[in-house]
C-alpha cells in the first residue's frame, strides 16, 4: 500500500473504531448531556478536550515502550490476536445491543466540575476505557508504529476526531433543545460500526497469525 494511502487507512479505521465506542452510552456521555443542558454547546468539545489530553498522555507512555516491544514478532503477534479477540467481542456485543440501545437526551443536574476536568475524571472511572487501551489500543499503536511517528499521529487524530465529532453533535442537540438524533439512525450507526469491528478483527487476527507463524 502506498504510504499516503496507508496513513489515510489508519486515520479512517481508527475513526470508525473509536466512533463505535463513543456511540454507546456511558459515564462520559451521561455527563456530557447534563453539562450541555447547563453550560451550552461548548460543554461537549471541552469535555473531549480533557478526555483527549488524558488519552494523549497514555498514548505517549505506550509509544515510549512500543519501539522495544515491536522488535519481538511473538509479542506483536500475541498483541494482534488479543486485539482481534477484543474487536470480535466488541462487534458482536454492539450488534446484539443495537436494537435495544436508546440515546436519551433528557437533561438533568450536573455538578460544577469544569468540563475539561470532567472529561479526565469520567474517563478514569470507566474501567472499559483502560482495558481498551491496554489491549486493542496497544495493538493499534504497534501497527501504526510501522509507519513511524506519522502513522501514530494519524491513528490518534482519527481516534480523537470520532470522539470530538460525536460528542459535539450530542452537545449541540442538547443545547438547541432538539432531539434530531433519533433511535432509528442511532441503531443504524451502531450496527454499521459493529460489522466494521468484526471485519477489522479478522484483519488483526490474520496479522497476528502471520507474525507468529514467521517468528
Amino acid at each position: 500500500m502506498e504510504y499516503p494511502l496507508a496513513l489515510a487507512g489508519l486515520f479512517t479505521s481508527s475513526f470508525i473504531i473509536a466512533l463505535s465506542g463513543a456511540l454507546m452510552p456511558g459515564p462520559l456521555l451521561t455527563f456530557t448531556v447534563a453539562a450541555a443542558a447547563r453550560r451550552g454547546f461548548w460543554a461537549g468539545p471541552l469535555i473531549i478536550l480533557g478526555h483527549g489530553l488524558l488519552e494523549l498522555a497514555l498514548l505517549g507512555l505506550l509509544f515510549l515502550g512500543v519501539g522495544a516491544l515491536a522488535q519481538s514478532p511473538v509479542f506483536t503477534g500475541l498483541v494482534a490476536l488479543v486485539g482481534a479477540g477484543t474487536l470480535w467481542w466488541l462487534g458482536c456485543g454492539l450488534f446484539r445491543e443495537a436494537g435495544s440501545a436508546h440515546l436519551s437526551l433528557a437533561t438533568g443536574e450536573t455538578k460544577s466540575l469544569h468540563p475539561v476536568w470532567a472529561g479526565i475524571m469520567m474517563s478514569l472511572v470507566n474501567p472499559y476505557w483502560l482495558i481498551w487501551w491496554l489491549t486493542l489500543g496497544l495493538g493499534y499503536v504497534m501497527l501504526a508504529f510501522t509507519y513511524g511517528l506519522p502513522g501514530v499521529a494519524c491513528f490518534f487524530a482519527g481516534h480523537i476526531a470520532a470522539d470530538l465529532g460525536w460528542y459535539t453533535l450530542v452537545s449541540l442537540a442538547v443545547s438547541r433543545g432538539r432531539q434530531f438524533l433519533s433511535d432509528r439512525y442511532y441503531h443504524g450507526f451502531i450496527k454499521g460500526c459493529a460489522l466494521f469491528l468484526v471485519g477489522f478483527g479478522c484483519y488483526f487476527g490474520v496479522l497476528g497469525v502471520k507474525m507468529l507463524w514467521w517468528s
